[in-house]
């Protein structure tokens, strides 16, 4: 302790600084200096973290093929790899990678599939279903049958007509129940969340961004007000040193040296350590991590909301990559209902109109109900109700995931991108000192300091 006191001792009375001494103006005025680049550098950080949400820039002749010489991770620079000079912020450039390890690191952890589907009841879509498709019955029967075979139908009594119509509304209850019961066994196979979150992910961009920043919008602005107090900190070695050596170059180095350390001391601040640790009696533990509970329900109130929801779900059924086979799924389902909907006059009915007319006329009636039977799926305020008792789930799920399980959903996307933000700071940190020394040493403004 004598020893330092007698360094400082040393330092203010000028032996160690030789001829130059201190000038106390400059010196005081570094650590504020260091604390305002810091807390440009976070805010600028959380900036080219999130914005803009698609790429601007302009194309560079031949640094496509440049680029594809360079450093991975030069490579990974928003835009380069396909010859953009520009920027996108980096969350949104990275949405289908967020969307890919959402689904394998939590997602999947949060519920299969099956489980997914039976908290939206099949029994309730059973009964929108059904609700929805009753009142179209008698025009889609009348439609087809108009279409398939216009004589037979109009030369039928209304009174037979009605018998179709009443047996095949008889039968829709129990026929919507085996397609949404054959759907709930075959979930695993018809849904594949990890396509449809990336696709949706990647198509939305602005989703991601609003991930981050609903879930962890406190935690960003403690970041962005820490670095103010990270840089002034840092800035009291650097005046010391500056003033000690009255070296011009020290200043942009060190500037360096106090942008990158602020930048990661930042990250470092809301994801880190995940897990409670006490250091001299005092509780350490990640930002982000102590509102874990709080961040699951934001979290799973968009993940609900606009991603795996009943209408997105009926979607991806229908038009996804396995559409082809739900359809073929639910029209196998529809065919024995029709038939007994013929009832006695089935036999008569094939024998009248033939059978291969007959059975194109069964075929006209399943794919007609393929369409229909998800259409209840589309309903948006239907959707938004059911959707609910996801959200319950994925709030139960996350709130109970692993502390290191819950960062990684969060940091994963960025954390291969983010010597991006560290060497943005480092960059601003050497501008700042090049500006002090302008300020200061090189008279930019003329009078300054007084």
């Amino acid at each position: 302790m004598d020893a330092i006191t007698q360094f400082f001792e040393d330092w203010v009375s000028g032996e160690l600084t030789g001829s130059h001494g201190v000038d106390w103006f400059a010196f005081i005025s570094i650590p504020f200096f260091t604390g305002i680049i810091g807390w440009l550098i976070n805010w600028s950080g959380l900036w080219m973290l999130f914005s803009p949400i698609k790429f601007y820039g302009v194309k560079v002749p031949g640094l496509r093929e440049i680029t594809t010489i360079l450093p991975r991770k030069l490579q990974e620079i928003p835009g380069w790899p396909e010859g953009g000079l520009g920027w996108q912020g980096i969350v949104p450039a990275r949405a289908a990678k967020m969307g890919s390890i959402a689904v394998d690191k939590v997602i999947a952890k949060l519920g299969t599939p099956a489980e997914f589907y039976a908290q939206l009841e099949p029994e309730e879509i059973a009964a929108h279903i059904i609700k929805v498709f009753e009142p179209d019955l008698p025009q889609m029967v009348d439609d087809i049958m108009m279409r398939e075979h216009p004589k037979l139908w109009s030369d039928l009594p209304a009174s037979l007509k009605a018998g179709v119509v009443s047996r095949v509304q008889a039968q829709l209850p129990s026929v919507v129940k085996t397609i949404t019961d054959e759907i709930g066994v075959h979930i695993n196979q018809l849904l594949d969340p990890k396509i449809m979150v990336i696709d949706h992910f990647r198509k939305n961009p602005d989703l991601v961004v609003r991930v981050f920043r609903d879930v962890g919008q406190r935690e960003l602005n403690l970041m962005v007000a820490f670095g103010f107090i990270f840089g002034f900190l840092l800035g009291i070695p650097v005046a010391i040193i500056d003033q000690t050596w009255h070296i011009w170059w020290l200043l942009p180095l060190l500037g360096v040296v106090v942008g990158w350390v602020t930048n990661a001391l930042g990250m470092w601040l809301i994801f880190e350590p995940p897990e409670p640790k006490r250091i001299l009696g005092i509780k350490f533990q990640g930002l982000f991590l102590r509102r874990q509970a709080a961040c699951a329900e934001v979290y799973a109130s968009i993940i609900a909301d606009d991603v795996i929801t009943l209408e997105r779900i009926g979607d991806f059924l229908m038009d996804g990559p396995r559409g082809d086979r739900t359809r073929q799924m639910i029209a196998t389902a529809m065919r024995p209902a029709i038939d007994k909907a013929a009832g006695p006059l089935r036999g008569a009915a094939r024998v009248v109109v033939g059978a291969d007319k007959f059975d194109s006329i069964r075929e006209s009636f399943a794919m007609e109900a393929v369409g229909r039977t998800i259409t209840p799926f589309r309903d948006p305020e239907f959707s938004k109700r059911q959707s609910q008792k996801i959200q319950v789930l994925i709030a139960r799920r996350t709130a109970e995931l692993p502390p290191k399980d819950f960062v990684e959903m969060m940091r994963a996307a960025i954390k291969e991108d983010e010597w991006m933000l560290y060497a943005h700071g480092a960059i601003m940190g050497a501008a700042g000192g090049f500006i002090h020394l302008g300020l200061f040493n090189w008279g930019w403004i003329p009078g300054f300091p007084p």
